[in-house]
C-alpha cells in the first residue's frame, strides 16, 4: 500500500521507500524514513501535488514520487 492510497486525514507509518537512487536520496533527506508516522493532509485541486504532514511541518510531493512510498 502507498501513501497515495490513504485518504486525507489518514494517518501510517512509512514502511520503505523505492525508487531510483536520486529520488530515494532526496525523499530521504526530506525525512521521508522507516516508521516515520505520516499524515495526507489533503490533495491538490487537480490530484497533484498531494500534502503530506510528517515530523509537524507539511511537505508536498507529486504523486508520481508518492507511490515510491510504501506504508504499514
Amino acid at each position: 500500500m502507498c501513501i497515495c492510497d490513504l485518504k486525507p486525514g489518514e494517518w501510517a507509518t512509512i514502511d520503505n521507500v523505492l525508487g531510483n537512487e536520486n529520488l530515494a536520496k532526496r525523499l530521504l533527506s526530506l525525512g521521508l524514513i522507516e516508521g516515520t508516522s505520516i499524515q495526507l493532509k489533503r490533495f491538490a485541486p487537480l490530484g497533484d501535488p498531494i500534502v503530506l504532514n510528517l515530523r509537524g511541518f507539511d511537505i508536498a510531493i507529486r504523486k508520481n514520487d508518492a507511490k515510491n512510498i510504501f506504508i504499514k
